[in-house]
């Protein structure tokens, strides 16, 4: 089964970045963990800043792979635009989130990524990643 994991903004400053919320880690070096976890999995790998790549990078994803896994981040609560774009595709779609968004700033509770997602897994760290890929295995 071929897994693709997009990443949006700030999300390639893992460790660094609110270290108190998101953890100590890289996403490069747990992602290296997570492939090891799942061998029968092909996974590969995506990340980007900017929205309209996230956009590019999902319809490519489109009927090449058997399920994507999308951390939007900060665009799950601001980008319409993601949201068509993952309405559009026929390849599932998996939303997770390393913190609970609705534990933190009213903000964040607004996702226009859920209501068009197969499902979300948030709140467990980069687990939630984990769970993610097991979603698509079970």
């Amino acid at each position: 089964m071929k897994i693709h994991v997009i990443n949006g903004p700030n999300l390639n400053i893992l460790g660094k970045r609110e270290p108190e919320i998101y953890g100590s880690r890289s996403f490069k070096d747990y992602f290296t963990e997570l492939q090891f976890e799942f061998k029968s999995a092909e996974l590969s790998y995506f990340q980007s800043n900017i929205e309209g790549e996230i956009i590019s990078e999902l319809q490519e994803a489109d009927d090449n792979v058997d399920g994507i896994i999308l951390n939007a981040a900060a665009f799950t609560h601001t980008s319409i635009a993601i949201a068509d774009t993952i309405k559009a595709i026929e390849t599932p779609v998996v939303e997770v989130h390393i913190s609970n968004p609705q534990a933190r700033e009213k903000f964040r509770k607004k996702s226009f990524i859920s209501p068009v997602v197969l499902g979300t897994i948030s709140g467990f760290g980069l687990r939630s990643y984990n769970l993610a890929v097991k979603s698509f295995l079970d």
